[in-house]
């Protein structure tokens, strides 16, 4: 029997044994692109309900880029086809359609490679295989989000820069982990720039405090009002009289988030050069210094990269931000 007709009671024992200490294996690196998902379903399921669903998922657009790209790159690949070529990618979700199975949605991490993210969604029919990705539609994506998070800041904490760890958080009392290749742009006293440059790309952290007035300071237009003052004071453009700012062409988002027991505002939107042509994607993430609650520490990752789309790079400068620790969490 080929391996994919005993996925289901594979990954049933895998759920089963996860609590076990498995440190002795050593298991393959995961393979495939960044943002890239297979999806194991037979043609019948891909190109009706349970597809329709899973595309209306993950393949949505990603917000807040220039130009509209999917938030996940999806290949389809039948059971018959899935093969050990496959089974090391990074993003699998086995959707199995057979009249005897359960409804069922599980997750597990590292069943062939590491580290892996395998879901499993199983129905007797398409309409209830449809109804099982709708129910767990977020958690689905929230599940392959942060497990390509995770996976860009394992590499920054073992590639990373050290010192440039140890350089912010002499200021900021905390800092996110740069991987080798960033450097040091500008340093002020309440600002610091860390940045990734080649010759077309050009992948930016900002680092810098605002004073926490009142609850307007995080809301949205008074943390864009912040924000737009230290970027005019430090970040200037290629032209006389031109620096960057938050394009007033397209409104940003704002939304609360938690992360390792951190609450922060996430805001995202597009950056532009007044009186210049230049612009990409950023995202914030401002949270209360624990160190001073009269200030508001500010951690912003832009990207400029006009040749190429930009998905996949503001997801590597964002997964920098939510690397951010404090001094005394470093290395837990």
């Amino acid at each position: 029997m080929r391996l994919v007709k005993l996925i289901a009671l594979g990954l049933a024992a895998i759920l089963a044994v996860s609590c076990k200490d498995t440190s002795t294996l050593v298991k393959q690196n995961v393979g495939g692109k960044a943002g890239e998902v297979i999806i194991v379903a037979n043609k019948a399921q891909w190109e009706s309900e349970p597809g329709s669903e899973l595309r209306s998922i993950l393949a949505t657009p990603y917000p807040y880029l220039p130009q509209s790209e999917p938030s996940y790159t999806l290949i389809n690949i039948p059971h018959k086809s899935f093969t050990s070529l496959f089974e090391y990618h990074r993003n699998i979700i086995i959707l199995k359609v057979e009249p005897e199975l359960p409804a069922e949605f599980k997750a597990v991490e590292d069943v062939w490679a590491a580290p892996q993210t395998v879901i499993m969604i199983t129905a007797p029919d398409n309409e209830a295989a449809a109804k099982v990705i709708a129910e767990n539609g977020a958690k689905l994506f929230n599940i392959i989000g942060q497990a390509e998070r995770n996976r860009i800041m394992r590499n920054s904490k073992r590639y990373e820069d050290i010192a440039l760890r140890q350089l912010v958080a002499e200021s900021f009392g905390g800092s996110p982990y740069y991987p080798k290749g960033y450097s040091l742009k500008k340093k002020t006293d309440n600002f610091i720039w860390i940045s990734y440059e080649t010759t077309y790309i050009n992948l930016g952290v900002f680092i810098y405090r605002i004073p926490y007035k009142d609850s307007t300071s995080v809301q949205l237009e008074g943390l864009m009002a912040a924000t737009n003052e230290i970027m005019q004071e430090n970040v200037p453009g290629m032209v006389d009289n031109s620096y960057m700012t938050i394009s007033s062409e397209v409104t940003p988002g704002l939304e609360v988030m938690k992360y390792k027991n951190r609450d922060f505002i996430e805001m995202r939107g597009l950056w532009e050069v007044k009186n210049d042509f230049m612009g990409g994607p950023f995202v914030i993430h401002a949270f209360y210094d624990k160190n001073n609650p009269e200030d508001i520490i500010v951690v912003e990752g832009f990207v400029y990269a006009p040749r190429y789309d930009k998905r996949d790079y503001i997801r590597q400068v964002e997964s920098i931000l939510y690397s951010f620790d404090w001094k005394e969490d470093f290395g837990k």
